[in-house]
Parts: structure tokens; C-alpha cells; sequence
């Protein structure tokens, strides 16, 4: 799912750092990509959402139940339950496939990993994390996990088939979005990250390869590989290098902060096609996103430019969304004016870009890849079993 390159065709890459392993996305397993009103309280947008879910029930039967940490049942499957179909993307210790369900027909997402590699690279405890924190997650703009199981070489995650493919795909295409556009995706963002952030849970990973657009053009954030449930502060150093806050290059210790900064980056990226201080070279990335000059094109308008002098500043006293009021503080400037939170959250409305999907099970908004893959459920040792005891 290689995004089209953009500025005139030219490639480069958006690695993870050196000493940070990448962690596996839920749709595209890319460690890189090309380049070139009423204001709601956390409390009315639960009470909305509570009726929102109360109308789409789940409706994936499994072959049996498990219980999670917060008390939800989640569903325990096995790999005869489902028909694969084709692959959606791979990456370094696993791929993610369209399957079916044997059971209701209906298509789902299932991300392979290989155990062994997962452990190789380090990845466990990230692997873990992103289990146990969609567990604990329910929301309109977040990736729905359904289930998890393993057998000897691999673990499992059966998720939502968010058929629209990536915003990343569409911003390439488009070069950059018109204002309005941009501020639709950034909406709804930010009530994703609202919500995550009542839970304490930070996200870490944010960028438009991990933004996937339903089949009416609104948003799932996927890939939660490196979030993390953090009360007060952390110190890992992870994320994807144009979107890292400058505390975490810093090697300081960072909360919930670090969400704002990169919803400030994807913004820019969004208007301008290229995030704030793009360079090849990671070092002389870092050192432009600490000197933090950042060069607006001609094309923003005040309002934008003025919500992201607030959001892209090392200051995190002046920070917005890291400041008294909060989130308020973000959804109540100017460049959102006129958005109406509780129409976005229930997702009325049109969204600017509908996909084209021709049925449940099309794959046309994914790349293609080759199918050759070791086949699944082959009996051989499994001496990682403990290290993933939860799945």
C-alpha cells in the first residue's frame, strides 16, 4: 500500500529510528512512506457515543469468548474460522489479510505476526500493549479489535476491514487538502485523541498512513503498536521521525503532550503536502524540529497558521491541548469554527472524499502483494508461548 510520491515524483523515506524498531501496522506494514458550533465536554461526547454503539451492536459470532482487562467479552477465535483472501500489506515480522468469516461471511482484518520475529526485533512489549489497549478502546474514529488467538509460530488479531484504504493514498493523489478538508480529518483526530487521552492512554504513532477511511469517508486510527497507558509521563523513544515531539528527541520525559504536537504536524502535512521539517537526514530532522522555525506556504490561511504556531512549540506551558482548558482549547480556535462536535462524533454529514468501493470484500484501495507466505497452523515448536500468554 506504497502511497504515489509526491513534489514532482521524487522518493524518501520516513524511517523509524535507528534505535527504535517499527512496529507492525494494522493495514500496511510500511515502516516508511514517500513524500515529496457547540464545544463538548469529555462527559457529553460519552454520553453520544453510548448511543451511537447502543445502535450498531457486534455482530461477529466466535468460536468462543475471552475476557479482557476491563470486563468487555472479546472474542476467541481459531484460524479455521476464517477464509483468507488476499494479503493487505506486509512488513518485517508479519502481514495483515482480508479474510472472511465462515460464520456471518463478513470481511475482516487479520494481522499475522510471527512470533519468533516479533521477539527478534524486540517488538514484544509493543505487541502486547497494542492488545491490551484495543481491548480497552470503543470509538467511532479508532480500529475495532474483534479478537486474538495463536498458534505454535503466530499470533492473530482480528480487526475491523476499513475498506476505504488510507488517507495517506489520498493526500498523495491530491498533493495537499484544500483548508475544509483538512479540518475534517483534523476533527475528527481530535476527538479520537480526546478520548484516548481520558483512558491515559497516548497514541505516539500518529500520520496519514495510519488514518483509514471508511465507506463513508470518515476516519479509523489504526496501528497502536506504540501506544502506551501512561498516568504521568514516559521516556521511550518511538514514533516515526517527522512527527516526533521535541521532548522525545530530547530524551525527556513526555505525556499526553506529544499527541498534540503531532496532530499540529499532520495539519501542516495535510494543507501543504509535506510535514513541517522534512529532511533525509535524521539528524538534521531533529535539529530543525528543536530550532522549530517553520516556514509557512503562501497558500495557509491566518487561522491555520496561528492554531499550528500553538500546537507545533517546544513550550509545553503554552502548548494547546496541553494547557488549562485542554482539548476546549484547540476546538474553540478560530480555524474550527463552525465545526459541530456532536455531528462529527455521530457522523452525520458528508465526509469530503467518499471512497469507491464496490462491495464488502473490495480491495481496490490496497496495493497489491505477493501471496507466497509460510501456510498458517503448521504444527512446530513454540517456545515463545509465554512471552504472549494474553492472546
Amino acid at each position: 500500500m506504497s502511497g504515489n510520491s509526491g513534489n514532482g515524483g521524487s522518493s524518501s523515506t520516513r524511517k523509524t529510528p535507528n534505535n527504535t524498531s517499527g512496529s507492525l501496522l494494522a493495514y500496511t506494514t510500511r515502516d516508511q512512506s514517500t513524500y515529496p458550533p457547540s464545544y463538548n465536554s469529555y462527559s457529553q461526547q460519552q454520553q453520544l457515543f453510548a448511543q451511537l454503539k447502543a445502535t450498531h451492536p457486534h455482530e461477529l459470532q466466535p468460536t468462543s469468548h475471552q475476557q479482557s482487562s476491563n470486563g468487555q467479552s472479546r472474542a476467541k477465535f481459531a484460524l479455521g474460522d476464517f477464509t483468507i483472501c488476499r494479503t493487505l500489506g506486509t512488513g518485517s515480522f508479519g502481514r495483515v489479510h482480508l479474510v472472511q468469516s465462515k460464520r456471518n461471511t463478513k470481511y475482516y482484518a487479520m494481522k499475522v505476526l510471527k512470533k519468533s520475529e516479533v521477539v527478534r526485533l524486540k517488538q514484544v512489549e509493543h505487541t502486547n500493549n497494542e492488545k491490551h489497549i484495543l481491548e480497552q478502546v470503543n470509538h467511532p474514529f479508532l480500529v475495532n479489535l474483534w479478537g486474538t488467538f495463536q498458534d505454535s509460530a503466530n499470533l492473530y488479531m482480528v480487526m475491523d476491514y476499513v475498506a476505504g484504504g488510507e488517507l495517506f493514498s489520498v493526500l498523495r493523489k491530491s498533493q495537499r487538502f484544500p483548508d475544509y478538508v483538512a479540518k475534517f480529518y483534523a476533527a475528527e483526530v481530535l476527538l479520537a485523541f480526546e478520548y484516548l487521552h481520558s483512558k491515559d492512554i497516548i497514541y505516539r504513532d500518529l500520520k496519514p498512513e495510519n488514518l483509514l477511511l471508511d465507506r463513508d469517508g470518515h476516519i479509523k486510527i489504526t496501528d497502536f503498536g506504540f501506544a502506551k497507558y501512561v498516568p504521568d509521563i514516559t521516556w521511550t523513544l518511538c514514533g516515526t521521525p517527522d512527527y516526533l515531539a521535541p521532548e522525545i528527541i530530547q530524551s525527556k520525559g513526555y505525556g499526553k503532550a506529544v499527541d498534540w504536537y503531532s496532530l499540529g504536524v499532520l495539519i501542516f502535512e495535510m494543507l501543504a503536502g509535506y510535514p513541517p521539517f522534512y529532511d533525509e537526514d535524521h539528524m538534521r530532522l531533529y535539529e530543525k524540529i528543536l530550532a522549530g522555525k517553520i516556514k509557512y506556504p503562501s497558500s495557509f490561511e491566518s487561522n491555520a497558521k496561528d492554531l499550528l504556531k500553538r500546537l507545533l512549540t517546544a513550550d509545553l506551558s503554552k502548548r494547546y491541548g496541553n494547557l488549562k482548558g485542554g482539548s476546549e482549547d484547540i476546538k474553540r480556535h478560530k480555524w474550527f469554527q463552525g465545526t459541530d462536535w456532536d455531528k462529527l462524533l455521530r457522523k452525520e454529514g458528508r465526509a469530503p472524499y467518499i471512497p469507491q468501493i464496490s462491495g464488502d470484500g473490495d480491495a481496490s484501495n490496497f496495493d497489491v502483494y505477493p501471496e507466497e507466505r509460510e501456510p498458517y497452523g503448521a504444527p512446530c515448536s513454540d517456545p515463545y508461548r509465554e512471552k504472549f500468554m494474553s492472546f
